[in-house]
Order: structure tokens, then sequence, then C-alpha cells
């Protein structure tokens, strides 16, 4: 089984980010193989829910129940319009979270999606 995970993080330092780059450039250059590490994030919840819309969710659902299968037959599958499907898609695709094969069938590459969500900093009184 796939053991990749794509990590989805909301509202994590940039700081944070920077060091798992920092991490990878020092192994590379050690000639050692980083850990792959597959991961988006948004600076708010309100941006991850732009993306990551219920609809989406579902078409992921779907796609991990079902397994691989092209835009018209997710359509099918969802009761919901191939135009419209085929853009969320898009999306999905945009942020990683989904490709196509080369039998244009989409999937998820993933065996999770792993969504952390950090509450904004608490201001001093």
């Amino acid at each position: 089984m796939n053991k990749r995970i794509l990590t989805v993080t909301v509202g994590e330092p940039l700081e944070i980010t920077l060091d798992q780059a920092a991490q990878t450039l020092e192994a590379l250059e050690c000639d050692d193989v980083p850990t792959p590490y597959f991961g988006v994030g948004f600076a708010n919840v309100t941006q991850l829910f732009a993306v990551f819309t219920p609809q989406r969710w579902e078409l992921l659902t779907a796609l991990r129940k079902h397994g691989p299968m092209t835009i018209a037959a997710l359509a099918q599958t969802i009761g919901r319009d191939d135009r419209n499907v085929s853009g969320d898609i898009a999306t999905l695709m945009d942020w990683q979270a989904v490709e196509i094969d080369a039998t244009g069938r989409v999937l998820v590459p993933y065996s999770a999606i792993v969504v952390d969500v950090r509450m904004p900093q608490e201001r001093a009184a």
C-alpha cells in the first residue's frame, strides 16, 4: 500500500516550513536520501475551506472508496455535473491532493491526508 501522506497545515509558522526545507537541503548535500514530505499550507482556516470544500472532500472520499476513475465516472458516482467535478479536480490537482494517471483516471496518491490546524497565537494582555 502507498505510504505517502499529504500534510495540510493551517497557521503553521513560516520558520517551521523553512526549517524542514533546510533539513532536506542538508540531507541532499550529505548525499543522504531525505524523508519524503508532501505538504501544503494555508495561513488560516478560511483559506483551507476555500480549497477543501465539502464537495471536494466528497470527491476525495469517493476516490478513496472506489479507486481511480475518470472524471465522468466520478461525477456519475457522486451525482454531480461533469463540468463542476472537472473544475474541482483541477483545483485539487493544484493543491497536490489528486493526480491523473496515464490512462486519464483521477486518483488520490496518498494513504492519508492529515490536516493540522493551529490556533492563532494568543495576544498579550
